[in-house]
């Protein structure tokens, strides 16, 4: 199988690093002027100006866009109704780190990604992190091939509850058991993976522009926004677009019409791309 011709982002030392320790950021990836059309996307999928499905917040009409953001921490599936998250999804620079890490370790692969979820944090000041886990355990492939590509909108710190990882925590393909955790002040209401050492994980503080891109296997978590400000950050999840996704959308059914392809070819497109799809979720 031949390659599919994308600009090649990083270099091949870059992808061995990803095929060894699960994750690679890219500094600068994303410019100041696309960070702040980003931004400005946010209050107006808050107030539903793309005329979408879902459970939007109570709002009065008369909030500032600093209000809206105290409304929200996450809206799943704002590429669905929104062109800005939509171009970013799809962004040229995104999809050719994709095309060169997603299925680096499978020999044959021809470069081909596929988008099947988007998720826009705002994560004000004060919002819980997510415990230890594996995106894995909720988007499930057939050949290991989950990537998320993260996308800082603003400088992610220790203080404001960065990223952690264990590198090389993907490399047996495990999935952990999980149960509940015993710290609702840190984090959220996930459940935390468990049964590893987590002595050797590191924090990944990364400025704005910066995209981190992790296998779906890594044990990674988050932290609480202690700062005074918020830790807003688009991330979505890709994979290979030649493994057929088992992915339930938002109603629950299990199909294939709102996967979005980014870069080569999608075999599975007589399933129908969703273009009418405009439920998005918020939380």
């Amino acid at each position: 199988m031949d390659r599919i011709t994308v600009p090649e982002i990083v270099s091949a030392e870059d992808v061995r690093f990803y095929i060894d320790n699960g994750y690679l950021v890219v500094e600068n990836l994303i410019s100041d002027d696309e960070i702040r059309e980003i931004c400005g996307d946010l209050p107006r999928l808050i107030r539903n100006d793309y005329d979408a499905n879902g459970n939007f917040p109570e709002i009065t009409g008369n909030e500032s866009d600093a209000e809206l953001l105290q409304k929200v921490l996450c809206i799943r599936h704002a590429h669905f109704v929104s062109p800005v998250i939509e171009k970013y999804v799809r962004h040229e620079k995104i999809a050719g780190v994709l095309s060169q890490i997603t299925t680096a370790h499978l020999p044959y692969w021809d470069g081909s990604v596929k988008c099947m979820q988007s998720m826009f944090f705002a994560k004000p000041a004060g919002s819980p992190g997510s415990p230890w886990h594996q995106d894995e355990l909720y988007i499930p492939t057939r050949d290991r091939s989950l990537v998320g590509a993260w996308i800082a909108v603003d400088d992610a710190t220790l203080e404001n509850g960065c990223l952690w990882v264990i590198p090389g925590s993907h490399r047996q393909g495990r999935l952990y058991d999980q149960r509940d955790h015993n710290n609702p002040g840190e984090f959220d209401s996930g459940q935390e993976s468990f049964g590893f050492d987590d002595v050797g994980a590191v924090p990944v503080k990364v400025a704005r522009g910066s995209v981190v891109f992790f296998n779906g296997y890594l044990l990674h978590r988050s932290r609480k926004n202690n700062g005074a400000n918020y830790r807003r950050v688009l991330v979505s999840h890709y994979m290979n677009a030649w493994s057929l996704l088992p992915w339930p959308d938002l109603a629950g059914h299990m199909d294939n019409r709102k996967i979005m392809l980014v870069a080569g070819v999608d075999p599975y497109a007589h399933k129908g791309t969703g273009e009418n799809c405009r439920t998005i979720g918020f939380r």
